[in-house]
């Protein structure tokens, strides 16, 4: 349906795209889920697979598709092929070599398009690339067989995006698949949601995280040895933990609890080096980063004084500076309060463009002042 864009807004940066990514990792339960629905002949007309950023869901999407658009229709005859058993499919055939080239005709995908124009990504998807979808199916129509069309993400969608999708779900082209990837289902229309069926995919345990990110190309021996680290501050997501390793996030986080372990007394002149080596021009992803492992260090703050340090550590000592700043209930409910507001902080900071260096230096402040 669509060219490759100079963007594609639907990459995660150093990993291949879902559509090149062969095997999913730790998702077997929602493969097996859908594969029963297709064997059983209860094969619904849309999918919104849901679950954490960065788990999968879009590899399932194009895994789905692959399957769908390569695998015969079983006509109920004496030859019929015999039910598949996984969604596999041979990377070499006919089928598989078209969609990796965006050139398969019967699979439509629908993403923030790259606006060649404005030289901008767009922040939503916008009613045009929706309605693209109904003369898709009409004209792909005529070949007969299964159609595919894959929404990445769908909680991205404007409100007159999300109310023509509305429309296409309610009466659904014959044959038409629609595949929806959301990272926050609840923002979608409950009106989307029922005419839907959900599958979930879970959060991935660390030798998940090890193999996944071993297989997008990061270095085994590396990831091996940090993959407890990586799971705990990535959430069980292989793109947040891939993001860490290319952003150098573990050694990031590490400095920061040594400089928490200064508490209450902070080292400040650490924290003012920490603090300028994320300001600056081109230090945009850095600064991103420190702010979400600033909030990652409040979460687990909060967590540790309900259930203890979390497990496993994610920098060395962590543990012992999680017990000792949040040794209790109490001390859960003043780093949660101080997790809300620091948020709601950022957010303010960021939106009046305050110098990243001074804002990150005043959350070091307050954390001090908090402990």
């Amino acid at each position: 349906m669509s060219d490759l864009a100079e963007v594609e807004t639907d990459r995660v940066d150093g990993a291949p795209h879902p559509r090149e990514t062969e095997a999913l990792i730790g998702q077997a339960r929602a493969e097996e889920t859908f594969l029963t629905a297709f064997n059983t002949g209860r094969l619904h007309h849309g999918w919104m697979l849901t679950g954490p950023r960065g788990i999968g869901k879009a590899t399932l999407a194009w895994r789905i598709a692959r399957f769908l658009l390569a695998t015969p229709d079983d006509d109920g005859g004496m030859f019929a092929p015999p039910k598949p058993e996984s969604l596999d499919i041979d990377p070499e055939v006919p089928v598989a070599r078209r969609i990796r080239a965006l050139a398969e005709p019967r699979l439509a995908l629908v993403r923030r398009a790259y606006d060649e124009e404005k030289k901008r990504i767009p922040t939503e998807i916008t009613v045009k690339e929706i309605r693209k979808l109904k003369s898709f199916f009409q004209l792909s129509s005529a070949d007969g067989g299964r159609r595919v069309a894959i929404i990445d993400c769908a909680d991205e969608m404007n409100s007159n995006a999300a109310n023509a999708l509305l429309k296409l779900l309610e009466e659904p082209p014959a044959g038409a698949i629609i595949l929806l990837v959301a990272h926050q289902p609840a923002r979608l229309l409950p009106t989307i949601r029922s005419r839907v069926r959900e599958l979930r995919l879970g959060r991935l345990e660390p030798l998940d995280i090890a193999e996944a990110l071993a297989a997008a190309g990061a270095d085994p021996a590396e990831v091996a040895e940090n993959a407890g680290a990586l799971a705990a501050l990535s959430g069980g997501s292989v793109g947040e933990a891939l993001r860490l390793v290319n952003l150098g996030g573990l050694d990031a986080y590490a400095d920061l609890v040594r400089l928490a372990s200064t508490l209450p007394k902070l080292d400040r002149p650490a924290a003012l080096k920490l603090a300028e080596s994320v300001a600056g021009k081109g230090r945009e992803t850095q600064y991103d980063l420190m702010l979400g492992l600033m909030d990652l260090l409040l979460s687990r703050l909060a967590r540790a004084g309900v259930a203890g340090p979390p497990q496993p550590e994610a920098a060395p000592r962590e543990s012992a500076l999680l017990a000792r700043l949040s040794p209790d209930h109490a001390s859960a409910l003043k780093w949660a309060a101080l997790h809300q507001s620091m948020g709601a902080r950022v957010r303010h900071g960021r939106a009046v463009n305050l110098d990243p260096a001074a804002l990150v230096m005043d959350m070091f402040l307050e954390l001090s002042a908090s402990a």
